[in-house]
């Protein structure tokens, strides 16, 4: 698959509706629009044994124990603690070799899973760390994909969102701690993990692509293109950033002042 076809696949994705949303399919397409010509079909293969796995478990275990033993155990797949800022840990055809990534990646394959068994599990974009929130006969549980699909009870969940500097109102409300997203917003909390990473690194072109897979993951949001005009910007793509800006312009939001005001800026060093 080439970065072109990997765009493809990111804006079919982009269009679909979230109940059918390809959340593995545009993970792997994320991944080889950052480093193409690479196989996925071990990515496929792994989803597909956890999937089986989970199926065999979920009869005789509870759902949340179920997904933890399958992908941790079963599986191997955790976090790195050793090397936690390695690339590989962001990409999911990288993760499936190794074993070993962030939370936001490691989500993607229990999200699958779950998808493929009937287990109901979805993410929770939670400060600083990403979580999943499995619906049990109990009620919602959280668990941690990084720390071995660990169970985060609520009085940790308070203790982790007031670390975070959320005030102590909120950080007691497991509502709003355990609010769950669409597996779409999963994939973009990984797209923002990779932008970050690669500004503080300097990479303006990784952060160009990085951000241009958000715009095309979710084509009604117009801050993705903000982030691919200013990674062009500090390139000396001024035309490009242009471009981008004028996307970004197209799509109705209250800061078309702030965009305007963007799109301006880098007409004067283009004149």
């Amino acid at each position: 698959m080439t970065r072109e076809d990997a765009e493809t696949v990111l804006t079919e994705a982009g269009q679909a509706e979230d109940a059918a949303f390809p959340l593995l399919e545009a993970a792997i397409a994320c991944a080889i629009h950052d480093y193409p010509f690479r196989d996925p079909e071990p990515v496929r293969v792994l989803a597909r044994n956890a999937g089986d796995r989970l199926a065999e478990r979920i009869d005789s275990e509870g759902p949340e124990e179920a997904l933890a033993e399958t992908m941790a155990a079963d599986l191997r797949l955790n976090g790195d603690l050793l090397n936690y800022d390695h690339p590989g840990n962001t990409d999911v055809i990288d993760v499936a070799e190794r074993r070993r990534g962030l939370s936001a990646a490691l989500s993607i394959f229990y999200l699958d899973a779950a998808r493929r068994a009937g287990v109901k599990a979805r993410g929770v974009d939670f400060p600083g760390h990403f979580l999943l929130r499995v619906e049990t006969p109990e009620g919602p549980v959280a668990l941690d994909p990084f720390s071995q699909g660990r169970l985060v009870l609520p009085s940790e969940l308070t203790r982790r969102a007031l670390r975070a500097g959320l005030t102590p109102h909120v950080a007691d409300r497991l509502d709003v701690l355990m609010a769950p997203v669409s597996d779409r917003q999963a994939l973009i909390r990984l797209q923002n993990v990779l932008f970050t990473r690669a500004l503080r690194a300097g990479d303006y072109e990784g952060a160009e692509r990085s951000a241009l897979r958000r715009a095309l993951l979710d084509p009604e949001d117009h801050r993705p293109w903000l982030d691919v005009a200013s990674a062009r910007e500090k390139q000396g793509a001024l035309a490009g950033a242009l471009e981008a800006l004028s996307r970004a312009r197209t799509l109705d939001d209250p800061g078309e002042t702030q965009r305007r005001l963007s799109v301006d800026r880098v007409r004067l060093q283009l004149n």
